[in-house]
């Protein structure tokens, strides 16, 4: 008897065959992270340095597009010129101070933080009156405050550890996230698998 499936049952989340490359990736990314959270410091001027790294290539990129079509009537020329010089200003002052550049981009980061506390605030608030789980929000919202409260309080020396910080455990949870998508593929595919050697199994047991 034919079974018809429910219209209303999700279907199964496709994941990738083959696992071992994720499973291998997400180890690396852990140790990695793990490795980047004992040595902030090289770990956040690295990454600001790389960053003005992007800044330099996005302006010559731009710069390039710019003299390309200096013969197309390009009315916008102008903007996209004076945007790459921006870019390769920001890019030479990260490039030739990488702590000072830290310092601000990490006030950039608590600014932010406040920002996200706000927002958060806000849901709680529309949350409660609504009667609705208000407690996560809220306590998210508390945890961006005194983050961003530690962030200015040890600022400037801040600039120094907090984007390594972030990075590491950007890298941390990204490795877990990808041990953990592994494990399910590698899941996925043996439940796949199954009925297939079920049905070899049977057909051995027919012939004999």
């Amino acid at each position: 008897m034919s079974t018809t499936p429910n219209p209303d049952t999700p279907p199964a989340v496709k994941l990738p065959e083959k696992w071992g490359g994720l499973l291998a990736l997400g180890i690396v990314m852990l140790v990695l992270g793990t490795i980047g959270l004992g040595m902030t410091v090289a770990l956040t001027l690295g990454t600001v340095i790389v960053f003005g790294g992007f800044l330099l290539g996005g302006a010559i990129l731009q710069l390039i597009a710019v003299f390309r079509d200096a013969e197309s009537g390009w009315k916008g020329r102008v903007f996209h010129f004076v945007t790459a010089l921006l870019y390769i200003l920001m890019a030479a002052l990260i490039i030739y101070d990488p702590v000072g550049a830290s310092a601000g981009i990490t006030l950039f980061i608590a600014a932010l933080f406040i920002a996200l506390a706000v927002n958060r605030f806000s849901t709680a608030w529309q949350n409660h009156r609504q009667g609705q789980g208000w407690a996560l929000p809220a306590i998210a919202g508390v945890a961006d405050v005194l983050l961003a409260a530690i962030i200015v309080a040890q600022w400037p020396v801040s600039g120094l550890w907090v984007i390594g910080m972030l990075v590491a455990i950007e890298m941390i949870f990204n490795g877990w996230l990808l041990v953990l998508i592994a494990q399910a593929a590698r899941k996925q595919q043996k439940v796949a698998m199954a009925p297939v050697q079920s049905g070899h199994s049977t057909q051995d047991d027919n012939e004999e």
